[in-house]
């Protein structure tokens, strides 16, 4: 019986993507949005982008512009200095247990359709649990290789040679009732999926990377996943 349900899958939601294309802007001009620009030649207002998205402006963004929609979301869309010509934009947070996770999947979805043809930037997939991390996952994680580096309220799993910034993968654990302010014990491991990992993936052909991630799930923490698609 033990066995049988350490074999069971183990559903992963996707919790934030990332795409990238020359302009997004063109999906946003209805009056059902307002883009407000933070940073831009002549205009630097790092103060909003804080206030909005609760970590500062980064350096290597050379473009910040927040959309802001009727429905009260808000989306980060940023130009980086090594890529000038590519726009990324941002939805992080599709997986939580309020209503504005529900909002911002809707607004995913209608514009999935949109979106086909732009390349994948990011992709996290989440699993999450009551009170704690099986100790069975955790000691799989360090077995592979990674150590624990706390940071905050997130404790990353790196590997020894591994920068500060990892531009393939990174492996986090935070705890989740403090980040969403949740009425009981919430835990959640995060599989980070970067550009050089999806390797210039478009969003038509997402489909082709989840067997994939799948086997870089199980390699490093051992679990049996099931990658839940946004639909």
């Amino acid at each position: 019986m033990v066995k049988s349900l350490y074999k069971m899958k183990k559903q992963g939601q996707i919790d934030s993507m990332n795409f990238g294309s020359f302009d997004f802007e063109h999906l946003f001009d209805s009056d059902d949005y307002i883009i407000e620009t933070v940073k831009s030649i002549g205009i630097f207002k790092p103060k909003r982008w804080s206030e909005t998205f609760g970590k500062p402006i980064t350096k290597n963004n050379i473009e910040a512009k927040i959309v802001h929609t009727s429905m009260g979301l808000t989306l980060a869309l940023k130009r980086y200095a090594s890529a000038k010509d590519v726009q990324v934009l941002e939805f992080a947070g599709l997986y939580g247990y309020d209503e504005k996770s529900r909002i911002l999947r809707s607004l995913l979805i209608e514009l999935l359709p949109k979106l086909s043809e732009d390349y994948l930037k990011r992709i996290d997939i989440c699993f999450d649990y009551p009170t704690r991390i099986p100790n069975r996952i955790i000691k799989t994680i360090c077995q592979s290789g990674r150590v624990p580096f706390p940071f905050k309220n997130t404790i990353y799993y790196k590997t020894p040679s591994e920068n500060k910034t990892n531009s393939v993968m990174d492996l986090k654990v935070y705890d989740k009732q403090i980040e969403s302010n949740l009425p009981y014990p919430m835990k959640r491991l995060e599989f980070v999926f970067k550009g050089k990992y999806l390797n210039k993936l478009k969003l038509k052909d997402i489909d082709k990377i989840y067997p994939k991630m799948i086997k870089s799930i199980d390699k490093f923490s051992g679990i049996n996943a099931q990658i839940i698609p946004i639909s």
